[in-house]
């Protein structure tokens, strides 16, 4: 595996990668660079990082666990919680954990771009990403479609607060990361920008607004500068992650994130039904080519044999996955986020690892 995470992490111009596979064999981590660009202190298995949207697996957790204790329902309209939601009252909870709820996501405004470059501290609160959804009209009318929206989150996050009183991530910490011994686990509150130690730094070739693409790709002048050395990343560490909030903003370790994407599969968060529900709801992204598309259903994802999800945020991307049936958890990041040419380094680290595992062990399951 080192030698697959060293060619690629070289490829792509990471800093460090740290990446941990865990078989019934037991568990192999392989670490390659530094936490800063171009030299200084080794990655580590220890290290803490920003998780990205793997942070929608947690909120949608708790959602899940408000619906299987009777404190709303999977098809309850979401104006039922938050009446400001355009159509909402076509809207349904299930909707907002699937990403087909239509609703634009805030994410791809330029207005939300040009702000991060202006102003990397900013401290957004959750009604302001809402305003900037709302002001773009829908993608597609309530399940005639999907598209990752983080809109979608932020009015989970919001819903659930209300239900349970708290801040999120007190919530979180009492019903997840607390009763899992998740303790390098955490939900950082709006105002805060800081990684625990250690860590890395985070960085990001250009800026938000150049970025914007799909796949998220610098001009081609910008990419040749970045291989020969002329043009060097930004760092992005401290880059204030309350524009991601309920979506987003979470930070762990490459460690508690296997822990964590075990207990996805294995109904150590949700009772059996809701358990159930969960891992049947993953439905292909594209449905013009659903053997090979990923698959996603309620706050998780499905590459292949694996359940779990990915995060991507300036300056870290994140993958954990695992495959319930081998009991094969895969769990990597990078500090780099995106790549030159568009890419999420982690995410293609993993998914190379297991291509290699799956090949040399004959066919994946199917299901």
């Amino acid at each position: 595996m080192g030698d697959l995470v060293r060619s690629t992490a070289r490829d792509f111009l990471v800093p460090g990668v740290v990446a941990l596979v865990r078989t019934p064999s037991g568990d192999v981590t392989s670490s390659y660079g530094t936490r800063t660009f171009g030299g200084g202190p080794a990655v580590t298995a220890a290290d803490h990082v920003r998780v990205g949207s793997i942070t929608k697996t947690f909120t949608g957790t708790v959602v899940l666990q408000l619906v299987q204790e009777g404190r709303l329902g999977l098809d309850d309209p979401v104006s039922k919680y938050r009446p400001d939601v355009p159509n909402g009252g076509a809207i349904t909870i299930a909707q907002l954990l699937d990403m087909r709820s239509g609703l634009f996501n805030y994410s791809e405004t330029l207005e939300l771009a040009e702000a991060m470059d202006a102003d990397p501290a900013r401290v957004w609160q959750p009604d302001e990403l809402l305003a900037m959804a709302y002001a773009h009209p829908p993608y597609f009318p309530p399940d005639q479609g999907y598209h990752y929206s983080n809109t979608n989150t932020v009015l989970l996050g919001l819903i659930a607060q209300q239900l349970d009183g708290e801040p999120l991530e007190q919530i979180l910490r009492d019903r997840l990361f607390g009763p899992l011994g998740m303790t390098e686990t955490s939900f950082p509150a709006l105002t805060s920008a800081a990684l625990p130690d250690p860590h890395p730094q985070g960085y990001m070739f250009g800026s938000n607004v150049l970025t914007m693409g799909s796949p998220p790709a610098l001009p081609a002048p910008m990419q040749a500068d970045a291989h020969d050395g002329s043009l060097l990343p930004g760092d992005r560490t401290l880059d204030n992650p309350s524009w991601a909030w309920a979506a987003g903003a979470a930070i762990s370790t490459v460690g508690d994130l296997a822990r964590w994407t075990e207990a996805l599969t294995n109904g150590k968060v949700l009772d059996q039904r809701t358990q159930s529900l969960r891992m049947s709801s993953p439905r292909p992204t594209d449905p013009a080519n659903p053997p090979e598309a990923p698959r996603y259903g309620l706050a998780i994802a499905k590459f292949g044999a694996l359940y779990g999800h990915t995060g991507e945020l300036p300056g870290f991307n994140t993958f954990a996955g695992t495959d319930p049936e081998r009991k094969v958890t895969v769990v990597v990041w990078a500090n780099l986020e995106p790549t030159v040419d568009g890419h999420a380094a982690a995410s293609e680290i993993a998914k190379r690892i297991i291509e290699r595992m799956y090949a040399s062990a004959g066919p994946t399951p199917t299901r």
